[in-house]
Formats: C-alpha cells, structure tokens, sequence
C-alpha cells in the first residue's frame, strides 16, 4: 500500500516582503481569532500592519527569512526514510502542509492526489493537541479536501505529549546540556495561550503538563530544580503562566544558571533562535545571569524521528475511533476541545 504522511507545521515568511502577509494568515485564522469573517478579515489587516515592523526585526536577526520550512524538510526526508526502511509491506512519502505560509494544504493536496495513495496519514510537528495549532491544521486539510472533493481513508495522529521516544529525546537533549552543571535551574518554555482558550477547552497545557512530568520523572536527577512557564504573550488578555520572563529574570537575580528547554517547539524558528537565544538570554544577563545554555529543539533527533514513524506504523495498537489515534493517555473530560471528546 502507498501511505501519503502529511506534516503540519506553521510556517514562516521566505522573505522580508513576506513578513505581512504570513502575519495576516496568522491571525485571518478563525482559530486564532474567532470572530466572523467581516470582523475578523479587517482586524486580521490591522494587526499584521501594526506588528510587522517588529517582525522583520526578528526575521532579520534570522538572515531575512524563518528557517522552519528547510528545517521541516529535514524532518520529513529522515521521517520517509525511517518509515520505508522499517516497514516494508507499504511505501510511504512525506508531504508538509504549513498553516500560515507556503507550502499551504491548498499547494500540496495537488502533489497527494498525483501520488495516488491508498492511505493518508496527518501527522502534527505539535507533540501537544490545541485547537489554535494541530486542530487549525486538521481543519484546513479537511476544507481543502473537500473543495476539491478528495476521499480517501484518512488517519489522525492528534497528538503524542507523552509518546516515550519523545520524552527520550527531550531526555538525552537536556542531559548532553547540564552534564556536570550545578545550581541550575531548568526551565521548561512552551508557547503561551490566552487564559480563555484553556477555559474553554483546549486541552494544550494539561498535555504540555504531562510533557514535562514525565520528562522530569525519567531523567531521575535528585533534587532537580526544575519549572514549566510559557512565552511569546502578546495582546491585552490574560495568558497561561508563569511568563517565561519572569522566572528567567527572578532566577536570575539569585544566580542560577539557567537553562532552558523548548518543550513545545520540535524546530528551531523565530521564538527559538531569537525570542530565547537572543532576547531572553539578554533579559538574564541583565539582570545578573553569568551562565545561560539553551537545549536545543529536537530536529532530527534520533529518537524523536523513530518516535514519530513507530506512532505511524503501530498506529493501530491505540486506535480511538473511525480514522483518530490519540496517544494512550487521554484527556480528561473538561476538556472539550479535545479532538478525542469532540469527534465527528
């Protein structure tokens, strides 16, 4: 059998002259801002306008452009590999689909149906289900499939916060970065969400909660000091916390070394490679920090890579429903938006 792998992943702007329009995708998501399209199309405009001045600072501190898409390529190309040296009763080929810039679903559904596969597979680069993220990917491939009136057997991999090859990963990542170090503390980053989000529904800190858990339960260090806060908060609302800032900068102040963990993040991008590398590490240096190490996000990792083509190929050990393969540990029932307890 032939099996398409769709991998979802944001995106991010080719170029500076892009910087907008990938902003303007961003927030024209109705599962970013859910409002009606009449009122959402023109506040989509008016934040794009307002943030892309200090948004091309950022992506000029990346060169001009976001390295995610090569980055995700990387990914896929050792994922196929993985996947056809592993099973050999089906071929298999990776496609990504990026939500907010280009390759979009609407591009490469065309590059699936010319594959003619028997079977497609969706396959979020979010290890954590939130419905602004895996959920708005899912949504899209859907629509597109639809417009362009494509069945065919498809499965779901919602999510894998706890997946075993993942926290081994995470693992060995963080333990390569503090062999040796003492008085540390190790903070765990996850991208923020606005507070309402998780009231709500969105299940996406409780599994990012189970991420680190399990993470700080198998690297078995003795009194570890250890934290999960979250970053990149923009707007007036009230977002999850504690803010990634604040601990860096309280820690700091007592002269910890710091150092952090991209928990959410499986590819460096802008709030990697700038938001923490850059602009925190200035934020702890200022404020008393002498020594800040950064682990890197998983890329390629062996582990991860392996984690991912074993959640394809033994798919069927967790089946959940009609085409839905949620990891072993699901959800509790508060939250709704859970693909598991709102499944069509």
């Amino acid at each position: 059998m032939k099996k398409a792998i769709i991998l979802f992943n944001l995106g991010g702007p080719d170029k500076l002259e892009n910087v907008k329009p990938f902003l303007f995708n961003l927030f024209n998501d109705p599962a970013i801002i859910n409002l009606p399209t009449i009122l959402r199309y023109p506040l989509a405009k008016l934040i794009s306008n307002k943030r892309e001045p200090v948004a091309k600072k950022i992506y000029q501190e990346l060169g001009g452009s976001s390295p995610i898409l090569k980055l995700t390529q990387d990914q896929s190309n050792a994922l196929e590999k993985n996947l056809n040296k592993k099973d050999l009763n089906n071929t298999h080929k990776c496609f990504i689909a990026m939500r907010c810039w280009h390759p979009r679903a609407e591009e490469i559904i065309k590059d699936v149906k010319l594959y003619e596969p028997d079977e497609i597979i969706l396959m979020p680069l979010y290890p954590q289900y939130s419905a602004a993220t895996s959920g708005s990917s899912i949504e899209e491939w859907k629509n597109v499939c639809k417009k362009n009136n494509y069945t065919i057997k498809t499965s779901t991999i919602c999510c894998y916060p706890t997946d075993k090859k993942f926290i081994n990963a995470h693992c060995k990542e963080i333990l390569k970065k503090t062999k040796g170090l003492t008085n540390f503390k190790l903070i765990f980053s996850a991208h923020g969400l606005p507070e309402k989000n998780i009231k709500k529904g969105d299940p996406y800190q409780w599994q990012v909660e189970q991420s680190v858990k399990k993470i700080v339960e198998d690297l078995d260090i003795k009194n570890l000091d250890w934290i999960l806060s979250y970053q990149s908060r923009v707007g007036p609302l009230k977002w999850i916390g504690p803010s990634t800032e604040d601990i860096i900068v309280e820690n700091s102040k007592i002269q910890k070394h710091i150092v952090l963990v991209p928990i959410a993040f499986v590819s460096e991008h802008s709030e990697t490679l700038v938001e923490l590398d850059i602009e925190y590490k200035e934020l702890a240096i200022s404020n008393g920090c002498k020594n800040y190490t950064r682990v890197p996000a998983l890329g390629i990792n062996e582990d991860f890579i392996e984690g991912l083509s074993e959640l394809i190929i033994k798919k069927a050990e967790y089946k959940f429903n009609n085409g839905l393969y949620p990891p072993k540990t699901q959800c509790p029932s508060n939250f709704k938006k859970c693909p598991c307890l709102n499944y069509e």
